[in-house]
């Protein structure tokens, strides 16, 4: 497993004040120390402060993967095909508790068992991110729930490799590289 390592006093806010409606995000090192606070539109917005996340990986004993459809709303990568489940960890959360939230939130998911696959640094030009990685192998169809996912579905690995890569996220194409193999493993 992985924890974030929170300070014994409340880190320090790094950047503007946060507004009212902006989410708390940790600042953290690779280990996982917590060295500050951010807000949520700083850490997208540019700042390139590593900050966390969970992504979970469903997998079936059939070889295949379940992936979600990011709603027409989403700000970045609208209707692109993505991890199953995925989300910020907030302050004072760990990666466990964040990632049973968002399985809830995104596809009314509690009965699994996740299995830890490693911590991976995820930039692109907006953001850096530190990613939890997990994976869990279920037998029913997950349930997608609110606003944000717009569809989902099991595909195969080969139907994966094979569709055109602008059908998914970048973040999600880089981790099915990275951990595909370790997914196989689990089955």
């Amino acid at each position: 497993m992985f924890s974030l390592v929170y300070p014994s006093e409340p880190a320090p806010l790094v950047g503007r004040k946060a507004g009212s409606r902006d989410e708390l995000l940790p600042i953290v090192e690779p280990s996982g120390i917590v060295t500050g606070i951010a807000p949520r539109s700083l850490c997208h917005g540019g700042g390139m402060l590593l900050h966390p996340v969970v992504n979970m990986h469903i997998i079936n004993r059939r070889e295949q993967i379940f992936l979600q459809k990011r709603s027409a709303t989403k700000n970045t990568w609208p209707l692109c095909w993505d991890t199953a489940v995925g989300g910020h960890i907030g302050y004072g959360e760990q990666p466990d508790e964040a990632l049973f939230r968002e399985a809830r939130e995104e596809l009314r998911l509690s009965d699994f068992n996740p299995v830890f696959l490693g911590t991976d640094i995820y930039e692109n030009q907006r953001e850096k991110e530190l990613v939890v990685l997990y994976a869990a192998i279920v037998s029913d169809m997950p349930k997608p729930a609110g606003p944000e996912v717009a569809d989902a579905r099991w595909w195969t690995f080969d139907e994966i490799r094979k569709a055109p890569k602008d059908s998914f996220t970048p973040a999600f194409l880089h981790e099915f590289d990275l951990i595909s193999g370790q997914l196989l493993s689990l089955l």
